[in-house]
This record gives structure tokens, C-alpha cells and sequence, in this order.
């Protein structure tokens, strides 16, 4: 099939994790709220009925926001941002921990609303798929409003829908008409609604290419589809400038990929205040055990088992440390886990404060292909490094 005659859809959920704590605190709709922070902000019920709120003035700390509600955007706070920089924007912003198990929860609720429309799926993220429309008889348009209608009645949570020849097009379309749209763009159309876009609007050109394209007087897609290849390739490296070239004229012959083997699962947590290795051992033994035990579930809810255990230390001074054991076979026991980043531990020189600890589990097979007597349980020792 063609590019011309595909039709792929990018649905991406309207603020998802902000969207999903409304439904839980209702009498929050319409207020700037900013998801962020620690579970100590999480609200509290006062004696008469009413729930306490934490603002964003009362953080003190480095987190940064997860998301916000679009009427938090307006004051100018975003995801990524910190926390403290955000409440100089918007102090009166009502701030919320952030619950990714209720977030997992939703995220698989949505997708399996879609999957009852469209089976072609490829999973992108938790508040974001792409979805291949191209064999199915309906138009367009009634496929986005089914699928709309779908997630509406399983979430209460509206998401917006670009689609497009490819998924190139499609993403950048399901951000044009937010929150609660659909976008549906043609290759006729890209001149019109694509190249007076940002060249940020393109998933690929980050930050950094695109200040050094700003500084070459390209700013809109438009201008870099009239970039001569010889100019971008003085520049970029070859690969790279064809790349700017043909996105830049919407071509994208990316597969919608209904599956793929996730390489490695991992968790991390970054502390509000650097914690020293001896003194707040209490509170680093705590943390560690409890992303051992998450890492696990998570191996075990997508029947996975990995080989390689690794860890991640930033200290204060932001040195990162990576530290990787290879086991004698597979687990998804946490125990073991624990046991082989332990060993990780060892071979590092606990000297410094800590700001962020993380534990990985990678070289994944399907739990299908192990051999239960094979699986590597609590209380065997790592053999090998």
C-alpha cells in the first residue's frame, strides 16, 4: 500500500494525567492545576467534609511537573519544568501528586476502547497510540468520532485525533486542534496547514536542532523545505539533512508496528533533598527495596523475565554511575533482583550524596520461553558479571 492511500491516526489524550485526577476531584475543573510533587501533597479531607489542597507555593523542592491543565499552560507552566519555577508563574495553581498506578490504570482502559474500534494499534506511550484506519470501510471522520466515543464512554476523558498519510502527519495533526478535536490533513493540504508550523512541531527536531536551524534563519517548516540539501549538509551531518528534507515535505513511510519486545524495564526516583549513603540509609534502603519490588511487578504484568540487573546513581555534584550484573539466567523475582543491584552497589563508591537511584532489568524474554525450573528465584546468588 502506498503512502497516499494510508490513513494513520495519532490519538494523544487531552492533559491525561491532569484529566484523570479531575474525575477524582471534580471541584477542581476549570482551576490551573499542576501535577507534580510528592505523595506528601496529596489532599486531605478536613473534619468538615471539604478536601485541603496543596498550591504551588507551598513547594520547596526540585521535582517538576509531570503535566498541567491547559489552564495552568496559560500562566506558562508546562511539563518538564520545575516545580519552583512554576510557582513563579503560577503560585495559585493547585498541586497534585503524581498516582501513575490510577495513570496505568486509564491508559489501559482507553486502549482497549480503541482496540473494540480499530486493531491496528501501535503503542506509543501512556497517553498516546498510533492507529492504522487504512482497511477499514468507514470515512474518516465518522472513525474519529467512533473512537472519541469509545474512549469517552470507558475513561470520561476526551483526547484529541490527527490523521494523516503518515505518522509523521498524524502526530503533528492531533496536536492542531486541542484539547477534544480531530484533525484530518491530505498531502494537498501541507502546504496550507503544515509548513507555517514551528519546525519544533516535528517529532525528531529537538531543542537543540532546532536552535542551531533558528540560527541559520530556518524557524517554520516552510523554510526548511526550501533549504537547499548542499546548505543543510554544511551543517548537519548527510543522514540527518536528508531527514529535515523529506519530513519537511511530509514523507514518513514508518509502519504503524503493532508490536515490539521492550528492551529493558526500569524505574528511578530523583529525592526532593540529596540523601547521604550513610547517614539516610534508612530512607535509601526504603527506596531502593521498593524500585526492586516495582520493577518486578512490572516484569511479571508483561510477562517478562530479564538476565541483566543495573542500577543508576546521580550524586549532587550530577555524576551519573551505571553499574550492570548479569545473572545465570532470567527472573522476575524481586528479591533476586534486589540481590543482584545489590551486588551493583558494591563496585560503587558511596562517597557523596545522592540525588536520583534507579534499578534496571534488561536482556527480557517472554515468561513463555523460560522454563519455570529456569526462572531464578529468591535467594540464588548472581553468578557471573
Amino acid at each position: 500500500m502506498n503512502a497516499i492511500s494510508r490513513r494513520i491516526a495519532h490519538l494523544d489524550m487531552d492533559a491525561f494525567y491532569a484529566s484523570v485526577e479531575l474525575l477524582r476531584y471534580p471541584e477542581l475543573t476549570g482551576l490551573p492545576v499542576v501535577i507534580g510533587g510528592r505523595s506528601k501533597h496529596k489532599p486531605a479531607l478536613q473534619t468538615d467534609g471539604s478536601r485541603h489542597f496543596y498550591k504551588l507555593r507551598d513547594y520547596a523542592g526540585r521535582g517538576v511537573i509531570t503535566t498541567a491543565t491547559y489552564e495552568a499552560r496559560a500562566s506558562g507552566v508546562h511539563s518538564g519544568m520545575g516545580v519552583m519555577k512554576a510557582a513563579q508563574l503560577a503560585p495559585d495553581a493547585i498541586l497534585l501528586p503524581a498516582d501513575f498506578e490510577r495513570f496505568r490504570h486509564y491508559s489501559r482502559l482507553f486502549k482497549a476502547a480503541v482496540a473494540r474500534v480499530a486493531t491496528e494499534i501501535e503503542n506509543t506511550g501512556i497517553d498516546e497510540i498510533y492507529i492504522d484506519l487504512s482497511e477499514l470501510p468507514e470515512g474518516s471522520l465518522m472513525l474519529a468520532k467512533k473512537i472519541k466515543q469509545a474512549v469517552l464512554e470507558a475513561t470520561g476523558l476526551t483526547c484529541s485525533i490527527g490523521i494523516a498519510p503518515n505518522k509523521l502527519l498524524a502526530k503533528i495533526c492531533s496536536d492542531l486542534d486541542k484539547p477534544d478535536g480531530i484533525s484530518i490533513i491530505g498531502m494537498s493540504d501541507i502546504a496550507d496547514r503544515i509548513w507555517p508550523l514551528s519546525v519544533r512541531k516535528i517529532n525528531g527536531i529537538g531543542p537543540k536542532a532546532a536552535k542551531k536551524l533558528a540560527s541559520l534563519g530556518i524557524t517554520t517548516i516552510a523554510a526548511l523545505a526550501q533549504a537547499e540539501p548542499e546548505f543543510l549538509q554544511a551543517h548537519f551531518s548527510r543522514s540527518y539533512s536528508i531527514w529535515l528534507l523529506e519530513v519537511s515535505h511530509g514523507i514518513d513511510n514508518r509502519p504503524v508496528k503493532t508490536y515490539s519486545e521492550p528492551k529493558s524495564i526500569s524505574r528511578e526516583t530523583t529525592f526532593e533533598q540529596d540523601l547521604h549513603p550513610r547517614h539516610d540509609r534508612p530512607v535509601l534502603s526504603k527506596a531502593f527495596t521498593a524500585l526492586c519490588i516495582r520493577v518486578a511487578e512490572d516484569l511479571q504484568r508483561k510477562a517478562y523475565a530479564g538476565r541483566t540487573v543495573g542500577i543508576k546513581l546521580r550524586f549532587e555534584d550530577f555524576q551519573t554511575v551505571t553499574r550492570d550484573f548479569t545473572l545465570s539466567t532470567h527472573t522476575n523475582d524481586p528479591a533476586a533482583i534486589r540481590q543482584a543491584a545489590t551486588e551493583c552497589l558494591r563496585r560503587v563508591a558511596l562517597e557523596k550524596k545522592l540525588r536520583l537511584l534507579g534499578v534496571r532489568v534488561s536482556t527480557l524474554v517472554p515468561i513463555d520461553s523460560v522454563q519455570t525450573t529456569e526462572i531464578l528465584r529468591q535467594g540464588v546468588l548472581p553468578l557471573s558479571t
